[in-house]
Formats: structure tokens, sequence, C-alpha cells
């Protein structure tokens, strides 16, 4: 699998590599080939206000965004050809300061947080969603488990 990630933000403090493990792990758990691919980008709050402004019309920084190259549903990966072209994902937003403030609101730990901040993004761009309490439940209980697996918790 491929993961890159891109820390845009001069002062995230944030590990990249932690991050990628991450990713391929949610990938892997997710049945994904190695073929896969997929971008985390990290930004600075103000970034991030402008990336929420122009995808969903909201003012201000958010913790993450996903951006699908496709519409995949969850459990079922797309098939690929061998010594074809990568399966391109799609490519993962986070704001490092807004999800530790966020962390701090909550009483959590901002590592788990960023943590969940990758398996939720992630798992977006494979299909999950949580717009209904049945999808959101379903969601969060694959982020506990991916999350147990690294030896993190889902904070919230």
């Amino acid at each position: 699998m491929t993961v890159l990630v891109s820390d845009e933000h001069p002062s995230s403090g944030v590990d990249p590599e932690h991050l990628r493990r991450l990713a391929e792990a949610v990938l892997s758990a997710e049945g994904y080939p190695a073929e896969a691919e997929v971008s985390i980008t990290l930004v600075a709050d103000d970034e991030m206000a402008s990336w929420n402004s122009r995808a969903l019309g909201k003012s201000g920084p958010t913790d993450v965004l996903s951006f699908p190259v496709e519409a995949l549903r969850p459990g079922e990966v797309p098939t690929t050809i061998p010594s074809g072209p990568p399966l391109l994902i799609g490519d993962v937003v986070i704001a490092p300061d807004y999800v530790r403030r966020q962390a701090d609101d909550q009483g959590s730990d901002a590592d788990d947080e960023i943590a969940l901040m990758v398996a939720h993004g992630v798992l977006h761009l494979l299909g999950y969603d949580h717009q209904s309490d049945p999808e959101a439940e379903v969601m969060e209980a694959r982020e506990r488990q991916i999350l147990a697996t690294e030896g993190r918790t889902r904070p919230w």
C-alpha cells in the first residue's frame, strides 16, 4: 500500500510515519490490496477553514475532511488489474491544532484523537458514513476495532 503523508503545517508536531502506518492498517483491515493509494495532508486551521468552505460550504476549520476518488462501499473492495495502475482511493486532510483542541475539550488523549481522525478519514474514503444512527454505529465500531489493533482507543 502507498500512503503519502504531506505535512503542510510547519509546526504540526505529528509523526508522519505513525499516520502512514495507521492508514495502512485501516486499508489492510478492510482487505485492500497492496496497489491501494491514499494521501494524508496535515494543514493549519486557516487552510482547513478554506477546504471546509470550498468542499462543504461551512465556515471555520474542522478536524478532518475526506475526498474519495470513487464512490466505494464498505466491505466491497474494487477489483484491480495485475501490473495495472494503482488503486487511487482518495485524500484525507487533517488539522492537527483543531484536533488537539477538540481532544482537550473532551478530556481525551491528543494522539488517540489524531489516530481516530486518520481511521475516520480513511474509512470515509472506503464508503463508510455516519449520516444515520445505524451507519454511525457501524462506522464507530469499525474505528474502535481498528484503533484497538494499533493500541489506540476511540476517544469519544
